[in-house]
């Protein structure tokens, strides 16, 4: 039966639509913690829930006016102008006449100008620089994390409750206690600079800065979307912000140059990743081809420049396991013992049982099902831990693998229902088809569980 075309025009505004849509999920991803960094630094900390209300209106506005018009030019000057104009709009609205004439006489920030030791001499990058002001160590740790992620990585609060294992009610609860921090630790600045800690306090806050890095790449790299199992910009944006962060004097440690190598090892499989037709390909399938060379051998320097002292952190160790299936040439000659000795180091050194559980699945790899099944079986996981799916799905499948079925089937199909992702419950499907047909056949198929794992937040 043949088909009616649209009409030039209305495919010209679909395609437009399209378009608009596209940029503005780009620029969502992409800009969002760089234009909130930036805004805060020129209207101050106590306009900061202003600043996102502005920000997420902005983006709003584009998604209509780009789909009724022409793409400009510069979307990120239309952004930020768009945001800047709302957040004077409310100035004036508010009587605070002195500090809206302020703002409206100086366009463009004083940043040349010299002025007293603060944050933004040491570190230039507004997001870098902004993570560092979240990072404030009066807060707990989660909060720092909960912050940053919101503010300056635009994650939904069901996205940071998937990675820190909080609840949506918690993180909201958490972030406004944050908020007031931040409020407080400002309160009686009238400078459009924000108020920044002292350049001695900042190695105490490198390690929340880093924990924010990788949290944001373990978006990128397993997505919490349904329908986005990659999230490629937000990846390069971790990126980014890790390979700026070794280039300043307070980030150039060892721990942050393993950070480093860890992401450039993972983001070097990306491309083989997902197959023909948007499916997540495991390690076992990949094309090593396609894996990127330039990334894995930036990543081995990063190594290498990570070994320059004597400290041995989390980052090391993940790093070295990222780097050992890096330099296999297939699955099969994986040097599996050398990644159960890693995973037994990491946790020695950091006590968690995600760790726990990738020694058991790099276990099974090594010695068969039954030897990773005696070291899990026995652990009793957190509250945290115990309702997640990978976690339920890893027992699964190893007890697959070790013919009982019938407790595999339920672990299974409870991962089914659990999987965030329509690629992962693709996978988890297949696993509990060859359940049900009791079939414990050994082909590798555990990367999901795998590698996931590997990228996730311990929880308290």
């Amino acid at each position: 039966m043949p088909t009616t075309a649209l009409p030039s025009n209305a495919a010209s505004a679909a395609e437009t639509a399209v378009g608009a849509r596209s940029l503005v999920d780009h620029f969502f991803r992409h800009e969002y913690g760089r234009l909130v960094s930036r805004l805060v630094r020129r209207f101050g900390t106590s306009m900061l829930e202003r600043v996102e209300d502005a920000v997420q209106s902005a983006l709003a506005q584009a998604l209509v006016s780009w789909t009724l018009k022409d793409l400009p030019e510069n979307p990120a000057a239309w952004l930020t102008r768009a945001a800047e104009n709302q957040l004077r709009d409310q100035l004036r609205r508010g009587g605070t006449q002195r500090r809206a004439s302020e703002f409206l006489v100086a366009e463009q920030p004083k940043e040349s100008e010299p002025s007293h030791v603060r944050l933004s001499t040491e570190i230039a990058d507004d997001e870098l620089c902004m993570l560092f002001v979240c990072a404030d160590p009066g807060l707990p740790l989660k909060t720092q994390l909960v912050l940053a992620l919101k503010l300056l990585c635009g994650f939904s609060t069901s996205e940071i409750a998937a990675r820190l294992f909080m609840t949506d009610a918690n993180v909201q609860k958490t972030l406004v206690r944050g908020r007031e921090r931040l409020r407080t630790a400002w309160q009686g600045s009238q400078t459009t600079d924000w108020q920044s800690p002292g350049v001695d306090s900042l190695p105490a806050r490198r390690g929340a800065v880093q924990q924010v890095i990788y949290l944001l790449f373990t978006e990128g790299y397993s997505s919490q979307k349904a329908d986005e199992v990659i999230r490629r910009e937000l990846a390069e944006e971790a990126l980014r912000l890790g390979e700026l962060l070794v280039r300043q004097p307070v980030g150039d440690t060892p721990d942050s140059w393993a950070l480093l190598a860890l992401l450039h090892f993972h983001i070097g499989r990306f491309d083989a990743r997902v197959g023909s037709e948007g499916e997540l390909l495991l390690l076992d399938q990949q094309d090593r081809s396609l894996w990127d060379r330039c990334h894995i051998a930036r990543g081995y320097e990063c190594l290498w420049r990570s070994g320059q002292g004597e400290s041995f952190s989390r980052y090391h160790g993940e790093a070295a396991i990222a780097a050992e299936h890096c330099r296999a040439a297939s699955f099969h000659e994986t040097r599996w013992s050398e990644i159960v000795e890693l995973y037994g180091i990491l946790e020695k050194l950091a006590p968690s049982p995600l760790y726990t559980l990738n020694r058991a699945i790099a276990l099974a790899e090594w010695k068969g099902p039954q030897e990773a099944l005696r070291v899990l079986e026995p652990l009793v996981p957190p509250g945290w831990l115990a309702g997640y799916y990978l976690w339920g799905a890893t027992l699964g499948e190893l007890q697959r693998r070790a013919g009982e079925f019938e407790t595999a089937e339920v672990r299974l199909a409870r991962a089914v229902d659990l999987a965030p992702t329509d690629r992962e419950k693709a996978i988890f499907n297949a696993r509990l088809a060859r359940c049900r047909a009791r079939d414990a056949g050994t082909e590798s198929d555990r990367d999901g569980a795998h590698r996931r794992a590997a990228f996730i937040a311990e929880g308290d």
